[in-house]
This record gives C-alpha cells, sequence and structure tokens, in this order.
C-alpha cells in the first residue's frame, strides 16, 4: 500500500511539474519561440540525416553479419582464440571505412560478438570505429593537419588495442565468443553473403558522405532496391531470421 501510493506521488509531482513549466514559460517571448523551433528543427534533421542513413542501415547490417556471415571466417580472425597480434589490429582498423559515430557502432559490435568475436576485438572495434572513421579522419585533417589526423589514428588504434586486451583479461573469455547463433542448412553461397553485406556497408558509408545529392541519392536508392530484391530472393526461413536479428539489436540499443 505504501509502494502503491509513493508511486502515486511520484506520478503527481512528474504531472505538476510538467504543468508549472508550461504555465510559466514565456511562449510570447520570441527567443523562446526561436528556440522550440530551433529545437525541432534539429530534430527533424537528426531523424533524416542520422536515423534513416546510419543507425538503421547499421541494425540491418548487424543481423546481415548475425544470419549471413560464415562463423568460423569470424573465429579465424576475430575469434578469442585468434592469434592477438593478427585479431586485435584487424579490428581496431576496420571501423577505418564506416562513416560511423559511438551510438552507430553499437550495433555493428553486437553483430561481431555475437557471431563469434572474441570480447577483446570486438572491443577494440567498438571503440575505435568512431575515432578513426573516413569522415572523422578527413575532418581533422583538414581542421588541423593531416599530422594531426596520423596521431589521431594511430593513437585511438593503440588505445582500442590496450582496451580490449584489458576487457579480455578482466573477463577471461572462453569459448567462441559472444552468443554465437547455428548456423542455418539454407545459408546462402560466401559471394552472395559478401555482396548483400557490400550493398548495405554501401548504403552506410554513402550516407555518411558529404558528396553531390543527386549521386549520393542515387546510389542510395540503387543500393536499397538491390538489397530489397536480394532479400526477397532468400528462403522466407532465412530472410525472417534477417529481419528477427536486425529487429533485436534495434530494440536492445533504442
Amino acid at each position: 500500500m505504501e509502494k502503491d501510493l509513493k508511486k502515486e506521488v511520484r506520478k503527481f509531482g512528474l504531472l505538476a511539474t510538467g504543468f508549472f513549466i508550461f504555465y510559466f514559460l514565456p511562449f510570447g517571448s520570441q527567443y523562446v519561440q526561436d528556440a522550440i523551433i530551433s529545437g525541432f528543427t534539429m530534430l527533424g534533421s537528426y531523424a533524416r540525416e542520422h536515423v534513416l542513413l546510419c543507425l538503421v542501415p547499421a541494425f540491418f547490417i548487424a543481423g546481415t553479419i548475425t544470419v549471413f556471415i560464415r562463423k568460423d571466417a569470424i573465429l579465424k580472425l576475430l575469434g578469442p582464440d585468434a592469434r592477438k597480434i593478427i585479431s586485435y589490429p584487424i579490428a581496431a582498423v576496420s571501423g577505418g571505412i564506416l562513416a560511423v559515430c559511438s551510438c552507430t557502432i553499437l550495433p555493428l559490435f553486437g553483430g561481431i560478438y555475437k557471431r563469434g568475436a572474441g570480447l577483446g576485438p570486438a572491443v577494440a572495434f567498438l571503440f575505435s570505429g568512431p575515432a578513426i572513421n573516413v569522415a572523422a579522419i578527413f575532418l581533422t585533417g583538414s581542421a588541423i593537419g593531416w599530422e594531426m589526423a596520423l596521431v589521431r589514428i594511430l593513437g585511438a588504434s593503440t588505445s582500442a588495442i590496450l582496451i580490449g586486451l584489458t576487457m579480455q583479461g578482466i573477463f577471461r573469455e572462453k569459448g567462441s565468443g559472444g552468443f554465437v547463433t547455428q548456423e542455418s542448412d539454407d545459408q546462402i553461397s560466401w559471394p552472395e553473403s559478401i555482396g548483400f553485406l557490400g550493398l548495405q556497408m554501401t548504403f552506410l558509408i554513402v550516407g555518411g558522405l558529404a558528396i553531390d545529392p543527386i549521386v549520393k541519392a542515387s546510389i542510395l536508392v540503387i543500393s536499397a532496391v538491390a538489397v530489397f530484391v536480394m532479400a526477397i530472393r532468400f528462403k522466407r526461413e532465412l530472410r525472417n531470421q534477417w529481419i528477427g536479428e536486425t529487429w533485436d539489436f534495434a530494440k536492445k540499443i533504442l
């Protein structure tokens, strides 16, 4: 009874706070009006340029890695039993081709970890991706010099490797990495898997580039249509598994 009363009091407090904010906020002020309009403008820009062109494609890519990329390929390069001198540098620099931020990299990290990558290499990829992606490096080079861009690449990659080794040492991971999914009997061929993943990666990379709008829109439409056509050709069970994994990543991140 007392617990329910506290819950109701908390709800009332939130409602009262919201009421007084809107009651006393001077909506007639030009400053307040401009601030509200600017806020919604930024929200719309974020939804168009970040969510649709970065975050959503990243969810689908994570689902593709989980379902279509063969486990043995992940384990050979990034698995917990792979040679550290190979797995950690590969993980630390592989995010460089992506124009992704710290939130977009999360589903990609989840995809390779769930497919069998070791925790250390997966964490190295997670930390280095946003720091050394193509957009960040070109912006750093054009703003403060290419020497600093090179220092950023080396510093971020080295830090990512050290953080990955630390995480691996703390958790003492054994076995095949993350929550490795079972290989499907209806698995598509290796060239089809690479092509399907490559088209989605093209969408993600081009979506983050500042290029001619017509060229950018053309590439995005072509790659999106090609992904849709390929997905339609897959067997229903495999396609549903891909969509299910994608949705699972979206729910965890959002």
